[in-house]
């Protein structure tokens, strides 16, 4: 009886580990590549999510629009530098 180091459930691991991978990358360059082909339509999406995300803080926080200006109009300071 020998010792063996290697085995099937091995091979089988990393069978598994190489196929998962490589379904991963193939994703990852067909998303890629839909970011090229569709550039302007994913800097609109972007927008919008920034916009709302940027709106519901203002919202949540009960930004009012004149508290920003009285702020800097009250700290005196240049705001060129």
């Amino acid at each position: 009886m020998s010792f063996r180091f290697y085995t099937n459930a091995i091979s089988r691991a990393s069978r598994n580990f190489a196929a998962g991978l490589f379904i991963v990358g193939l994703l990852l360059i067909g998303f890629g590549f839909l970011v090229y082909i569709l550039w302007d339509l994913f800097a609109i999406l972007a927008s919008i999510v920034f916009f709302v995300a940027e709106f519901m803080n203002l919202s949540l926080s009960g930004w009012q629009s004149g508290d920003v200006l009285a702020e800097i109009l009250a700290d005196g300071t240049d705001m060129a530098g």
